[in-house]
């Protein structure tokens, strides 16, 4: 994404025009239409369409309002408040059961998080360089969501009353149709701005919330369960609520990997894809949690090694990467950062990042030598390895739960529950390869189709070239010289499929 002052001029552009009439705002909006060639070796770029319309205090050509709902901030914050609640309740009825343990840990994963919202937010929004003691007073307190979920709805209230004393001019690509790219500019109010700042901090606080708080409270509540061979009604509705949690956060990491991935373009996500990204990580989660707390209430002392052994090696995965390519260090994450702050900052990336992928796939590969600390060009391979090796895991601690099992779970037919929680895996990739198939929203992007990647990955299949296969590599080397004096038409996402 693209920002310069509205005064700014662009070659080969007409400059676009702020107009007052009428007390609402007119812009002129020139649209590019790129015709590209997938199979030849060069690109034939053609201004075929310029076009204009007009915005009414944020209403779009086809009357649609520009500045939406912030729906997902309300989401988060409701998330993360029913969560806080409950568990904060259950702590109590521990208490009084005199279990202080478990009152502990509960507590332990409910504040530890919500100190990290605190921090998250803070840090998003610069509050610590700005005068705004009664905010950090909020923070302070753990009530820092609400009261800035409710600044996002005041503003999102107030927008379109009052004229914007200046605009910001954004460009962004639109999905190609027919071999057809456009760029399409658009001006962003202050108001609006503020909202994005909004949803992109809720957005990272529910990543955060979710694999960092509700992952490993969901696995304590569903232990005590076990153990305690029942579930009251405070235990079932904690469970309940960081299950939604973890699914929420889990989609909105793939929301924002596709976001970052292609942030050239114009990303809208359809509500089939959200429900397929939903069903994919609700069955991913769930099985993987279950399978978890079944094998640690059967061997207890190995669920640590198992557990941390594979933290680990995620966590220093992104390091390891980083030091074998001898790149120096990232200075450009926050200037008012010193490199200690900066060192603290990459280690809390990691350690969520561990945290991630140990219950699900993170659907991004750090690279900290990379201004967007994100590998743009990960491909099927990782996440076949992946999902093979954490699907073989699974296999192995189900057996090793059905070899020590107790009397407890000879009740239950225990073939069948395992037989289950390996399907519920299978089910989670199945909805994975629906997602990237048919519901992923740059789908158009891919130089080839999962079902080809995958077989390129096991090596035992090539398809023939379909509509997603990229030219040779022989022939992009001349295309990709004139491609660039047509405006970098063909972007990486068409060289270099990722699954972000």
């Amino acid at each position: 994404m693209t920002f310069w002052p509205i005064w700014a001029q662009q070659p080969g552009l007409q400059h676009p025009i702020l107009l007052r009439e009428a007390g609402f705002f007119r812009t002129r909006v020139q649209t590019e239409t790129t015709s590209v060639s997938r199979g030849s070796t060069a690109g034939c770029l053609s201004v075929s369409a310029r076009t204009a319309w007009k915005l009414n205090r944020g209403e779009a050509q086809d009357g649609s309002v520009r500045m939406r709902l912030p729906s997902s901030v309300l989401v988060s914050v409701s998330l993360f408040t029913a969560e806080t609640t409950a568990a904060l309740y259950l702590s109590t009825t521990y208490r009084s059961a005199g279990d202080k343990i478990w009152q502990c840990f509960t507590l332990l994963f409910t504040l530890v998080p919500s100190v990290l919202v605190q921090l998250t937010l803070i840090f998003i929004h610069r509050d610590l360089s700005r005068d705004r003691p009664l905010v950090l007073l909020l923070h302070i307190l753990q009530l820092g969501p609400i009261i800035r979920c409710l600044d996002a709805f005041c503003i999102y209230g107030s927008s379109g009353k009052v004229e914007e004393p200046y605009v910001t001019i954004t460009r962004k690509k639109q999905m190609p149709r027919s071999g057809q790219t456009e760029e399409v500019e658009q001006e962003v109010g202050q108001a609006e701005g503020k909202l994005v700042t909004h949803r992109a901090a809720f957005a990272r606080t529910s990543v955060i919330q979710a694999f960092l708080g509700s992952a490993p409270q969901l696995t304590l509540q569903l232990y005590i369960c076990v153990l305690q061979r029942g579930v009251s009604i405070g235990r079932g509705t904690l469970m309940v609520i960081s299950l939604l949690s973890i699914v929420y956060g889990a989609l909105r990491c793939n929301i924002l990997a596709i976001k970052i991935r292609y942030d050239d373009y114009e990303v809208s996500v359809h509500p089939a894809a959200y429900l397929c990204v939903f069903l994919w990580r609700g069955f991913e989660i769930a099985t993987r949690v279950a399978v978890l707390v079944l094998f640690s209430s059967v061997l207890k002392v190995w669920v640590i090694p198992v557990v941390l052994i594979g933290f680990l090696l995620f966590f220093l995965q992104p390091w390891v990467r980083f030091w074998s390519s001898r790149s120096p260090f990232p200075e450009n994450i926050e200037k008012t950062l010193t490199r200690v702050g900066t060192t603290i900052v990459l280690c809390m990336l990691t350690f969520l990042y561990a945290g991630i992928n140990v219950f699900c796939w993170s659907a991004v590969q750090l690279k900290l030598d990379d201004p967007d600390l994100i590998d743009k060009g990960q491909g099927w391979r990782r996440a076949a390895a992946y999902y093979t090796l954490r699907f073989a895991e699974n296999a192995v601690l189900t057996s090793l739960w059905y070899i020590h099992r107790t009397d407890f779970y000879r009740q239950v037919d225990a073939p069948v529950l395992e037989l289950l929680l390996l399907l519920g895996y299978v089910l989670a990739v199945f909805f994975m390869l629906l997602f990237y198939q048919c519901c992923h929203p740059c789908r158009r992007l891919f130089s080839s189709s999962p079902a080809q990647g995958l077989w390129e990955c096991c090596g035992s299949l090539k398809l023939p070239a379909g509509p997603y296969s990229p030219p040779s590599l022989q022939q992009d080397k001349p295309g990709l010289d004139q491609l660039e004096t047509a405006k970098d038409t063909v972007t990486n996402g068409e060289v270099n499929q990722s699954l972000c």
